[in-house]
């Protein structure tokens, strides 16, 4: 791999993964009806498979599924992110029914994002914080690389596999 394609592939993956703890986290703390937006559609996987979710072991079937979970099952959450890494798994990931960016772009990248930190559930000034570990593969946004973008709501990477454990 050519050095500037690999500065261009560090720069896209940090980035999109900081860009993606920002507003994921968000949403988690307090806007739980767009949890289900920064998931990969069935009809964008391939075989129109579901994205894979891991919520402390137990498999949710689909990113509805998620967002209904933390909006009517769970106590109100508090995230603090304390860290993430990213690191590019994929640099030449094509979406089904889409056509490969140039490579010097980056934007055709999957990307594995590890994040720690503390969690309190309900009231967070009486909640014990607890410790988290997640981890997400982020793919492309078939969307985006329509370029639909601009579109109100377009996220350019989604989950395509997301594993969280709290720590014991």
């Amino acid at each position: 791999m050519e050095d500037e394609e690999h500065v261009t592939l560090i720069k896209v993956s940090t980035n999109a993964s900081q860009y993606f703890v920002d507003s994921y986290y968000a949403a988690l703390n307090g806007r739980q009806n767009t949890i289900a937006s920064f998931y990969m559609p069935p009809a964008s996987m391939p075989g129109g498979s579901l994205p894979t979710i891991s919520f402390n072991g137990t498999q949710i079937p689909t990113a509805v599924a998620m967002q209904t979970m933390f909006e009517q099952q769970i106590p109100q959450p508090h995230y603090e992110v304390q860290c993430y890494d990213c690191h590019v798994v994929n640099p030449n990931y094509i979406s089904e029914g889409t056509q490969a960016p140039p490579a010097k772009t980056g934007k055709n990248i999957t990307i594995l994002v590890a994040v720690s930190g503390y969690i309190k559930y309900g009231n967070p000034k009486e909640a014990q914080p607890r410790a988290f570990s997640e981890s997400f593969l982020l793919v492309p946004n078939p969307a985006a690389a329509a370029g639909q973008q601009r579109m109100k709501n377009v996220k350019e990477w989604l989950i395509q596999t997301q594993t969280f454990r709290i720590v014991v």
